[in-house]
């Protein structure tokens, strides 16, 4: 069964998502949303993409689409998310999954009303290297420790300096460091781990309202974790699970490349795929599958970790005094 798709967005991102989708021979590439028609234009010419759209409720009632992929700024995926859900299509949305758990929240709802697959599209969780960190885990013993960094400063940021407020950092968009990498951090450990029992946060609020970084210290059931994140500096720290028998390490978190696994007393043994598919490959197959499957969640980028993931942002947001428009919309 092919599966035919719209797109929402024609940024930078969506070039890298039609590359790894048409991977998968279910993909279809059916349509594509902008909201000027020069820019629908060229991006279907370019892609091969046969109808275009400069109305979402065109696009979302009509009969050429299955499903959609949602990659425009974050304070748009729940209300697109919802439009679309409303017409029985079912809808991968980029991450962060929405601005707030109470957005999440609606967007759910509206998945189980309307019986159709809604999944956020955090990455590294559905690829083969951290399903091999999961299988692992139970080779370090008891787990003490789960640390994360995905630090990464931004070009944006330099216009930012400049008086020139970009995407990036706009907090009428949802923007800022905690929605854009901080993710990237704190999704895998929900999955991992769960929910935290106890959020701590630290960070630097920017010009615009937004943050620019942010250290996160959890509390589990007999383990702690951390994570830092930013968009106004740069770090190479991997990420690491610490447990009393040993540590997995992964080179990165939103790319996990190499995973290392070292024993105490008995060496490493790298326990990551030396060669995986495309790094967007894993999400859109995910995807295809819970639709032919009847599915209208994945069992990993489940909608109880994408609830309790945007719960904990919004947690640390608070703490950091961070606020966006969107937190007092109401679509429902």
């Amino acid at each position: 069964m092919k599966v035919r798709f719209g797109i929402v967005g024609t940024n930078f991102i969506v070039d890298k998502i039609i590359e790894a989708a048409r991977l998968d021979p279910r993909f279809i590439l059916t349509a594509i949303y902008s909201r000027t028609q020069e820019r629908a234009d060229l991006f279907a010419k370019r892609h091969n993409i046969p109808y275009t759209f400069t109305s979402l409720e065109a696009m979302a009632s009509g009969p050429l689409i299955d499903a959609v992929y949602i990659a425009s700024p974050n304070s748009l995926h729940a209300p697109q998310s919802l439009l679309f859900m409303r017409y029985g299509k079912h809808v991968l949305c980029e991450k962060p999954f929405a601005s707030n758990a109470r957005e999440v929240k609606e967007m759910i709802a509206a998945s189980g009303k309307y019986n159709v697959t809604l999944m956020e599209a955090m990455k590294p969780t559905l690829t083969p290297n951290f399903s091999a960190i999961q299988t692992h885990l139970k080779e370090i013993g008891i787990i003490r420790r789960y640390f994360s960094c995905y630090c990464q400063y931004s070009s944006r940021y330099d216009k930012l300096k400049e008086g020139v407020v970009l995407n990036a950092f706009d907090p009428f968009l949802s923007n800022g460091a905690v929605m854009d990498l901080g993710v990237y951090t704190i999704y895998p450990m929900v999955v991992l781990f769960g929910r935290p029992n106890k959020i701590s946060a630290s960070g630097l609020k920017l010009s615009t309202g937004v943050d620019g970084q942010g250290n996160i210290n959890f509390e589990y059931d007999g383990m702690n974790a951390t994570v830092i994140y930013s968009k106004i500096a740069d770090s190479t720290l991997p990420t690491e699970i610490q447990g009393e028998e040993g540590t997995i390490i992964s080179d990165k978190i939103n790319i996990i490349g190499e995973v290392t696994l070292k024993r105490r007393g008995a060496g490493e043994t790298i326990i990551s795929t030396p060669n995986p598919t495309h790094e967007y490959y894993y999400e859109i197959a995910e995807f295809i599958n819970l639709i032919q499957e009847g599915r209208r969640e994945s069992t990993i980028n489940s909608h109880a970790n994408s609830l309790i993931t945007i719960e904990i942002v919004d947690e640390i947001r608070k703490q950091l005094g961070v606020k966006y428009p969107s937190d007092s919309i109401l679509y429902l």
